[in-house]
């Protein structure tokens, strides 16, 4: 735990972002896998494919925002713990939310709280951002 704790802000952001970029490797790679598996051709699509793309584009819409704001935190120099709890809530988030949408187009606890996760953490980033940009 104190490998963790006793990172620098910088350090905590890159970890953490480092991790996201995997994320998001690992969505990219799972879009393909899909296309090959369901035998799509590029620039077409199926109902099947249509969801497969969804689950790597939901995690654009929000992922690389959340990247530059976790590196906003470092840059304003809060706590490595912050940093972490923002971006592992992030993590946690998007593959839960990416396992759901992966399972069902429909409703899912996945996606839920996906969702919800996400939301906190865009609030919990902003809010730090916001705050902290006004105190020396």
């Amino acid at each position: 735990m104190d490998l963790f704790l006793g990172m620098s802000p910088v350090q905590a952001a890159a970890l953490n972002i480092g991790l996201l970029i995997v994320l998001m490797l690992g969505l990219k790679m799972y879009v393909g896998n899909r296309r090959g598996a369901l035998k799509v051709p590029s620039g077409e699509t199926t109902p099947e494919f249509s969801r497969a793309t969804r689950v790597q584009l939901n995690a654009v819409e929000d992922v690389p925002v959340l990247m530059v704001g976790i590196a906003g935190l470092a840059l304003l120099g809060l706590p490595a713990w912050y940093i972490h709890m923002c971006g592992l809530v992030l993590l946690v988030s998007r593959l839960l939310h990416a396992t759901g949408l992966a399972g069902s187009s429909g409703f899912s606890i996945g996606r839920l709280a996906g969702t919800i996760g996400t939301m906190l953490t865009y609030l919990a980033v902003a809010g730090a951002l916001l705050v902290h940009a006004f105190t020396p």
